[in-house]
């Protein structure tokens, strides 16, 4: 039996257990995947938790908000990540150690380029400094963008992932709102990292009269799959990613991690599709 779960707050609607689960019977494995909710637990510590996660039998754990930032801090990232990158999302319990991964910083990558192919974002303005934010960020620094701007509401917040980028040679620049309408207009992708377009949180993050000239978008959404942001700009001749892609890749490399299994990507889509048909709207 493969032991999972997933440390964070408020994450009754994660959809992270039934894909897992999936790949697992993919693989002919037995797993079992928790949710181990901050909010559902008595004096919960992070630190505590992991320790007892290792000590029960955990194979590993995803981490969500709003432990990503504090998980990096405890644990030793895989060589594969940025050492700029101070958050994880995976925390693998070995004989040797605990593990950190960022599977939202590659599942981006490997979305991106699953969706658009080999073609370089360009200049990307990204809406969202948070979490995910960071992690598409440091993403597309590591597809080739030749600038990063970032906007978000709490300029601190934009102007400390755009430090962390700049320290971490990314061409970065933090926009203020003064200054958003242009740089959308001159982006070649637009990507969201904010909640707005979720079901809770309806709307759309852009100003739609604004597109047109843009190359690419992404919208880390994924309940609705389909939302404002992006059907708005398919109709103005937009290619876009979903944020399904980002759940889906993200799930598939913390999968890999924590099992050891190699995944066909294309044939676990089929099967999630088959599954849980009503993933195709959100």
């Amino acid at each position: 039996m493969l032991k999972l779960g997933l440390i964070g707050k408020g994450i009754s609607r994660s959809q992270s257990a039934r894909l897992h689960v999936l790949l697992g019977r993919m693989c002919g494995m037995d797993v079992t995947y928790d949710y181990l909710d901050s909010d559902q637990i008595a004096d919960f510590d992070l630190i505590r938790q992991l320790t007892k996660c290792a000590q029960t039998g955990y194979a590993g754990v995803n981490v969500t908000h709003p432990y990503k930032t504090s998980a990096r801090k405890l644990i030793t990232p895989r060589k594969r990540l940025p050492e700029a990158l101070g958050s994880v999302n995976t925390v693998v319990f070995r004989e040797d150690g605990w593990r950190g991964d960022n599977t939202d910083f590659v599942g981006f990558m490997r979305g991106y380029r699953q969706q658009f192919g080999d073609a370089k974002p360009g200049t990307v303005l990204q809406l969202g400094a948070g979490g995910v934010g960071l992690a598409t960020a440091f993403g597309l620094r590591g597809l080739g963008a030749d600038k990063i701007l970032i906007h978000d509401k709490d300029a601190a917040r934009g102007e400390e992932l755009v430090a962390t980028l700049v320290a971490a040679d990314a061409a970065a620049e933090f926009v203020g709102e003064a200054d958003l309408a242009d740089a959308v207009r001159s982006a070649d992708g637009l990507i969201n990292c904010t909640p707005v377009g979720m079901n809770q949180y309806p709307g759309c993050p852009f100003d739609t009269a604004l597109f047109g000239g843009q190359k690419w978008a992404f919208d880390a959404v994924y309940t609705p799959v389909q939302t404002a942001f992006l059907t708005s700009a398919a109709k103005s001749g937009i290619e876009v990613m979903t944020g399904f892609e980002l759940f889906f890749f993200q799930g598939i490399e913390a999968f890999e991690v924590f099992s050891g299994a190699e995944i066909d990507a294309d044939a676990a889509r089929t099967e999630y599709f088959n599954a849980y048909p009503e993933a195709l709207t959100g």
